[in-house]
């Protein structure tokens, strides 16, 4: 009896095993379209929150994950620019896009209309307005403002819903204008106020440092794509996606490395450090530039690693004796040749030649643009100590070739019990993740003046 049991079951899992695949459902709706076709098609906007240009790249927190997902189905991506969240969302709704990839947050009027995909981030809005300016503190203080919001937004509608409590609430709707020009109008004195969503306000107010977030208007919000109502299959595939993407650390390591950098913001260091742009650098723009391409470097990035060092200040000095517009040792100087310190041109080169050295020996098992932050860490803080932290972090069974997990590991080398096991000792551990954070920060900024010009 035991043995026919037995092959019954046999029987029954080879009869399975021709048949589930015949079960399997071929891809309908929107997502056979799209792999029919070949073609991915997102419509988006430029603003370097989602989608913008970088020294001729496309880039952005949207366009690498849509490139992800894109790649996951093996097809092309199109993307279709649109100014406002009215015509991104009208782009989805007359079948011009697959999907809408816009740092959109889900409201209910939107969740009757739309699928979401899952969500990626989570934003407050706020009330920007600017120093010296309006100092609203709470809603009913926006009552008699010169306010102006972005048409079809969130902010539109957490604004209808304050109206309800404060009847004498009013503001005006832009047609064509997105909150980063709205912002900048408000920088600009042409209205009092505008409505933003977190991250957007924590990137401009690095390019306009004056703008100055008054208040939260709602609790934190989710952000995810939009797709069609009739989308469920390519939803599916998205969400499917999506896990595997936030399991593997890349969520994680993308919203890193665009807002890895942006923690606590200075307005008096940022609105120096915007002066300095126009005023000091242009004395040694040429100088950055040819270090920069002798040693196969960007120049913005060495420009800004520079005013971290010196504030572009040729005979800066620290209390340790470092010194000129790179702070190199005495030592270090003598290493590359540098005769004079105080030499702007020499400094320049020295340091370039020093940030070169280091970035060759970071270890070839981690990639750009860690690599890049490896070695700025290893300029402040030593070699010997980047080698520590990554062996530390092996020990914690954290990833040692990504800066995301170096970050989390150097401030522990102020701890005993860690940093007595290492090779090097104590170090001042915070210090070169701070570092890091503040030249990619001034990176930041140069290049949006720069761009802006």
């Amino acid at each position: 009896m035991v043995v026919i049991y037995i092959m019954k079951k046999l029987s029954f899992l080879l009869l399975l095993l021709f048949i589930l695949p015949g079960c399997q459902r071929e891809p309908e709706g929107l997502l056979k379209e799209v792999l029919e076709q070949k073609e991915l098609v997102v419509v988006t906007r430029n603003a370097p929150t989602t989608y913008y240009d970088w020294h001729d790249e496309l880039t952005g927190v949207e366009y690498d994950m849509t490139q992800a997902f894109a790649n996951s189905l093996g097809v092309k991506v199109k993307y279709i620019l649109k100014d406002s969240t009215a015509e991104i969302l009208e782009a989805i709704e007359k079948g011009e896009a697959h999907i809408a990839a816009a740092g959109l947050t889900k409201t209910e009027t939107r969740e009757d209309n739309f699928l979401f995909g899952p969500v990626y981030q989570h934003v407050q809005q706020q009330v920007v307005c600017r120093r010296g300016g309006k100092r609203p503190k709470k809603a009913e203080e926006l009552v008699g403002l010169s306010l102006i919001v972005p048409a079809d937004t969130s902010y539109v509608e957490r604004l209808n819903e304050l109206q309800t409590d404060y009847p004498e609430l009013a503001w005006s709707i832009q047609n064509n204008s997105g909150t980063e020009e709205l912002l900048e109008q408000v920088w600009l004195k042409k209205l009092d106020c505008t409505i933003a969503d977190s991250n957007i306000t924590d990137i401009n107010r690095r390019y306009y440092p004056e703008l100055n977030v008054r208040f939260n208007i709602t609790k934190p919000e989710s952000v995810a794509w939009v797709l069609p109502v009739d989308a469920d299959g390519l939803l599916s595939e998205v969400e499917h996606w999506f896990d595997e993407f936030e399991d593997s650390g890349d969520l994680q390591r993308l919203m890193e490395r665009y807002y890895g950098f942006i923690e606590v913001f200075d307005y008096v260091d940022t609105r120096k450090f915007v002066r300095r742009i126009y005023k000091v650098l242009p004395k040694y723009k040429k100088h950055f530039k040819q270090a920069a391409k002798k040693y196969d470097l960007d120049w913005t990035l060495l420009a800004a690693q520079s005013y971290q060092e010196s504030h572009w200040r040729p005979r800066a000095k620290s209390p340790t004796g470092v010194r000129g517009m790179m702070m190199l040792t005495l030592t270090t100087a003598d290493e590359l040749g540098v005769q004079s310190r105080l030499d702007p041109v020499q400094s320049i080169m020295g340091g370039a030649r020093y940030l070169r050295r280091l970035h060759n020996r970071v270890p070839e098992e981690v990639q750009e643009p860690d690599r890049t932050w490896f070695a700025l860490a290893a300029y402040n803080v030593g070699m010997g100590h980047l080698y520590d932290a990554m062996e530390l972090a092996k020990r914690l069974d954290k990833n040692p070739y990504t800066w995301e997990s170096l970050s989390e590991v150097f401030p522990l080398l102020t701890q005993k019990k860690y940093y007595k096991t290492l090779k090097h000792g104590y170090a001042r551990g915070r210090e070169p993740v701070s570092y890091v954070r503040h030249i990619r920060d001034y990176q930041n900024i140069l290049l949006q003046k720069l761009n802006n010009n």
